[in-house]
């Protein structure tokens, strides 16, 4: 649960950077992109799970 409190409060105050220094978000800017990065993750697990 650390992990999780900790990568959300860092992806917040990147998040937050790049928006103040006026630079392009470096992640998909759609749920549709973001939906992809999700996937690639859960298909690595499926597949490490299955092996």
């Amino acid at each position: 649960m650390t992990q999780i409190l900790t990568a959300t409060i860092s992806g917040l105050a990147v998040g937050a950077l790049f928006s103040f220094l006026k630079l392009p978000v470096p992640a998909p800017p759609t749920i549709a992109g973001v939906m992809g990065v999700a996937g690639i993750y859960l298909g690595f697990i499926l597949v490490n799970s299955l092996v």
